[in-house]
Order: C-alpha cells, then structure tokens, then sequence
C-alpha cells in the first residue's frame, strides 16, 4: 500500500485530542505516526443483524430480539465473579438472560420495558440463555444497523472511539492517492481501487462496499507477500552452497543400518532432498506427508548426510516433548550405523548451566545434529559449521523465525517438514520460495483407522470399546476441550474426566492425565509412563496433538470433536494406526449442529489428510466479513490464507501479469529474508 510521504513522518501527537500519554499507549501497538493509524485496520466489524424472534434463537449463535425482561433481574455473587440473572420474552417464547460483573444493572432495567437485546445464546444444563447481551432502544438499534461499526485491536488506554476520531482526522489530511495497480487489470479482478479502499474499510457506507475494500486490503496483502516469495525464490536459485556435500552412498547406508525398508515415496523424496544436498546450490525444500508417513526417517537421512560429509546440522520442533522423542527415536535408529553422530537435545526448560554446556558442544563441533525448540533460536547459541537446518511441524513457525535460524550458517540447507497436509494447489503459493516433495502413503503393514461419530449418549458402548481394546493389552487416549471445569462453557474437561475414569475403570486399568499447564518434566514423566504402559488410558488436551508415537495406543476418543478444526483433528487421529494392529477413533459430538456433523463425517468417511485438507478448503468458503479467526498458517493484517483463498488465487494471478517497477514500496518486508 503506497502512503503519501509525509504521511510516514506526522507523530500521531499532532493530531487534535492525541497527548503524550495516548500517543505512548497507541505506541504499544506499534502506531506512532498517522500512515501506522491508517494501516491499522479493524479487527471487526460491530454490523448488527436482523430482528429475530426468540423461538428461532440457537446455541452458538448471536442473536438480536426486541423483548421485554419478565421479573426484576437478581444478582448473584460466587467469589470475584458477579451474575446479574433474569428472563426475556417475547410473543414466541421466553429465555434466560446473563450478564457478568453488571450488577448495576438490577437498578437500570425495570421489568416491562421494550427493548433490544443483542447478544451470543448459549447452553447450560440443557438450557438457552442469551449471554452478556449489549441493551439498545428500538429506535437507537435501527439507526446502527445502517453502517458497520469498526472494532479496533486496542491496547491499555485507548478505547475504539479514540482509534475511530484518531484514524478519521488522519484520513482526512491523507491526499487523494494514484493506484499502484493498473485500471485495466482492477477492473478486469473486479477489486476497488486502493484509495477508496482504504478510507472505506475504516468508515463503511454499506455492507457491499466493505466486502469490496476489505477483498482489495486482503489482496495488497497477499500480492505484497507472493512478490517477496518471488524474490526469495530468484535470490534462492543464485545462492551457491557453502556446504557442498557428496551424497552418492548415503541412501546404500541408510538401507544397512535401518531396521525397516523405505517405501517406494520415501526413496524418491530422499533421493530428491540428498540431489539438492549435492547439487552445490543452496536447498529450500517443503516435505509434506500425512501423520505417520515416515517424514522423521526421511529427515534423518538428511541430518546423517550432512553428518557424514563433516557438517553440523541441526532440528527444530514446537514442544519439548516431541524433541525428547526426536532423540530417542533418531538414536534408535542410527544404533547399527557403523559411524554415530553426536546428538544433542537443547531446549527452554533445561538449567543455565546445562544450556550453557550445550551451547559450548555446539560452537565446538562436539555435537553433530541439534534437537531443540525456540530455544535453538532464542538463545545465543553459536554452531561451529550448521550445513543444514530441519523444521518439524512448520505450521507452527513463522517465516521470521526461519530466517533468523538460517542467519546462524552460511546460507545453510533448508528442509521444511509439515505433517498439516496442504491442498498441492495451496501450497505452490504459499512456498513459492521451496521446492516440494510429497510422501503420498504410509508405510505398509499398517491398517487404514476406523472411525465412529457419536453423540455423548453413546459414550457407554465407546467406554465398553475402550476396556476391550485394554484387555488386548493395548491403550487408549480421551482428549477434552478443557483442563477444568468452566462456569461459561458446556464442556469435558481432563481433571473431571481423569477422575470420573479411575473410578469406573477401578482395578482394571491405570488412568493418568496431561494438559499444557503441567510443568515440562511432570509432562514428560506422564509421557514416558504412558509409552512404558505404565498408564492405559490417558486423558488429555490437544498438547498430544503433535508427534507423540506410541504404537500400542490403539483407541482415540475425542469429546466435543466438533469444537476442533479439521487439521486438529486428524492430527489427533494421527496418535493411533502406528502399530500393526487395527485402531479406532471415535468423534463424540457434544452438540447438534448441522455445520458440525458435517465437518466430522468428512474425517469419519476419510483418513487421507490431502483430502481432508481440501474438503476444509471448500468447506470455508470466502472469508467472514465481519471478523474471522485466522487459520494461524501464516498471519496478515485482514487476510486469512484458507478463509481468504479465492482472494490469494486472484494475487497471484496478478503477480503473473504485472509486477511493479524496483521503486515500489513493499509493506511485507518481514518476509523477504
């Protein structure tokens, strides 16, 4: 987005009402001229709906009725928290109404009063209410559904209508600004031109035209981020490698000193990642393949090529617990290997003198591969000759982050594994810097999981499941959506689970429970017993979801599956079918939705996650208007790369017929390394 030039330089303290004391609390959100007031966008939009009536309300659903409160509300007190309690009505019906901490609110709303109450309708004890709903007069609600309200990100100090006065006033001393992009090709991908866009998406005049700003802001951003890929992908292909490698027998020792064969997409991918090693150009390539697809083997064959020809190399993962058990299983399968690399673990929990010890193996050559977390690059560590850097589970990094791992070599290799299977279509945009290899099946001898949906009142069969797959001497895991007990969701959670599973499974199995408040070493004791089945059922939160390995576990039952995204839950699936015996996953539905069944029947009907990725894609569709949660992939200002893909497939078609000339101005420059 091109911004007049002065606008780049005026502190936000010359606008009228903005002190120093607001301009120190706008700076918390990196704003600190009038371009960064203009460039923060909404996070939201406050567009309210329709009238409805209350016999039409649903759980989980936002709701606006015109009712009248039944009864003087009553205010209840459990600790801190303050409940202000009563009932609406209308001419279809009644339902209970919450607010939290309001409890001024008694004095306020007399009963009898016709008002409209707009709020999301939640459940309890099998029971609607509408929860902590904002309170309008009928004539006050009309007038604000005629223009959508933006809702700022805001931080200590600053309230959404300071932003609003703040961002108009800077709009206002903005100069009508020529469009970057040609006429010809606005109007041929039918997006708003750039100026318009911008004033609209901060003061809408209807619902269309804030569909079309925020499509073209969307596009600025997806078309900033595919050039910077463009220019990584040329300055990429021009980068010879300081590590030159000759990897002509390391897939022959591979063969000698693994306990099992590779299968046929194996070989081919290793074959793919040890020619680029030997090519004497700098390797940039994404590994995908579904959980359980052996990208760890492949990864390691990796690591022992770089090893073997001298060279350091080292892995990152998101937790501590999957970098424990990269060791373990990456020593294991070197054992018959007749030379062994040094293999290192570094990770946040360790003590200071122990990570000052590994730092000190690391500068000196005394470790060959490096297994750690953020750790790897958080702290000052120093790697004598890094050839090759590994990236597990790359959904949960971001491209900075890659960088700065790449700063500690020479321009070292790069290997990108993600186990969060990506549309092919999908992915050739957003690494358009890498090379991909795809590992298209599973290792054989594995059965294909079966899969149930059920609803909680089937539970008892799932549990009589369970107990029939322990008397096999197999395990099982129970993931829930909570740690504990919540006063505001209607959910299983870990504490109550765990202990309600020791009572019924007394004297016949061991129950132990993980979730991610659990101090590191508590986790990884929980961890080691389990996989030493010391525990047969294990209760959980999605802290398991990544990498855990555990052949004997043969059951997975989820509670309020339909509370996780797809990708989570096939991950979760992706803890059973690693051993040779036939697994099970059983998706408990907590609540009847239609969008909800039909997201699980994909994952019941399928276990190949491409599909499912796509099927997730379609799924989706455009992206919410008012505000959508963001797929956590990669992270824009208002775009959104799953919810927002039909706007990323416009990007680039643009960037193939038109790039602009060396003196624009590139707003994502975090991402070209």
């Amino acid at each position: 987005m091109s911004l007049a030039a002065e606008q780049t330089t005026i502190p936000v303290t010359a606008l009228k009402g903005i002190g120093p004391k607001t301009g120190a609390a706008l700076a918390k959100l990196g704003i600190h001229t009038t371009a960064d007031l203009i460039r923060h966008y909404p996070c939201r939009f406050a567009c309210y709906p329709a009238l409805q009536t209350l016999n039409t309300a649903e759980e989980d659903t936002s709701i606006a009725v015109q009712a009248t409160l039944q009864t003087t509300l009553t205010v209840i007190r459990r600790g801190r928290l303050v409940m202000t309690q009563g009932k609406l009505a209308d001419v279809s019906g009644e339902i209970a109404v919450r607010w939290y901490n309001m409890p001024y609110l008694k004095k306020s709303l007399s009963p009898g009063r016709c008002l409209v109450f707009f709020g999301k309708v939640q459940k309890k004890g099998g029971l609607l209410f509408l929860e902590q709903p904002k309170i309008f007069r009928p004539e006050e609600y009309e007038t604000l559904r005629a223009h959508p309200v933006p809702v700022y990100p805001l931080s200590s100090g600053i309230t959404n209508r300071v932003l609003i006065r703040a961002i108009q006033e800077s709009l206002s001393r903005m100069p009508f600004q020529p469009d970057w992009l040609p006429k010809e090709l606005c109007s041929a991908h039918q997006l708003m031109d750039e100026d318009t866009a911008i004033r609209e998406i901060h003061a809408p005049q209807s619902i269309p035209r804030l569909a079309a700003a925020k499509r073209r802001i969307i596009f600025n951003e997806f078309y900033e981020f595919l050039l910077g890929v463009r220019k990584m992908k040329e300055r990429a292909s021009l980068a010879c490698s300081a590590f030159p490698m000759d990897c002509s027998d390391i897939l022959s020792d591979a063969r000698r000193f693994l306990p099992f064969s590779l299968t046929a997409f194996q070989e081919k991918v290793c074959l793919e990642i040890t020619g680029d090693l030997s090519s004497g150009t700098v390797m940039n390539r994404l590994l995908q393949g579904d959980v359980g697809s052996g990208k760890t083997v492949v990864a390691l064959i990796a690591l022992y090529a770089a090893f073997r020809n001298g060279y350091q190399s080292a892995i990152m993962v998101p937790t501590e617990v999957l970098a424990r058990q990269h060791q373990k299983t990456m020593e294991q399968l070197l054992r018959h290997a007749e030379q062994k690399p040094r293999i290192l673990l570094l990770t946040g929990s360790l003590k200071d003198s122990e990570k000052k010890e590994v730092q000190k193996q690391i500068e000196s050559h005394a470790a060959d591969i490096v297994i750690g977390t953020h750790a790897l690059i958080q702290e000052p560590v120093k790697f004598h000759r890094l050839a090759l850097v590994v990236t597990d589970e790359q959904h949960r990094f971001g491209v900075q982050q890659r960088g700065i791992f790449a700063e500690k070599g020479l321009h070292p290799h790069m290997l990108v594994m993600s186990a969060t299977p990506i549309p092919r279509t999908l992915a050739v945009i957003l690494y358009g810097d890498l090379d991909i290899s795809t590992i298209e099946a599973r290792p054989s001898g594995r059965l294909p999981v079966k899969n149930a949906v059920i609803m909680k009142q089937e539970r008892p069969n799932a549990l009589l499941h369970i107990k029939r797959e322990l008397e096999k001497g197999h395990q099982a895991y129970i993931i829930c959506p909570l740690v504990e007990k919540s006063e505001f969701l209607d959910a299983e959670n870990v504490l109550d689970y765990s202990e309600a599973l020791k009572e019924s499974f007394r004297g016949i199995a061991s129950v132990g429970c993980l979730h991610g408040r659990m101090r590191e070493e508590e986790k990884q004791q929980v961890m080691e017993d389990f996989a030493a089945q010391r525990i047969d059922i294990l209760v959980s939160t999605t802290v398991i979801e990544v990498g855990i390995d555990v052949p004997n576990a043969t059951v997975m039952m989820i509670e309020d599956a339909e509370r996780y995204g797809l990708a989570s839950l096939h991950q979760l699936r992706g803890r059973v079918g690693r051993g040779s015996g036939q697994s099970y996953c059983i998706f408990v539905q907590g609540k009847q939705s239609e969008r909800g069944k039909k997201r699980l029947e994909i994952l019941a009907h399928s276990n190949d996650g491409f599909a499912i990725a796509a099927a997730d894609l379609k799924m989706r569709g455009p992206g919410e208007l008012f505000g959508a949660e963001q797929s956590g992939e990669l992270t824009f200002g208002l775009g959104d790369i799953y919810n927002d893909y039909p706007v990323l497939q416009t990007a680039k078609a643009v960037l193939e017929e038109y790039e602009p000339g060396e003196n624009r101005k590139t707003l994502r420059q975090d991402v070209i390394l």
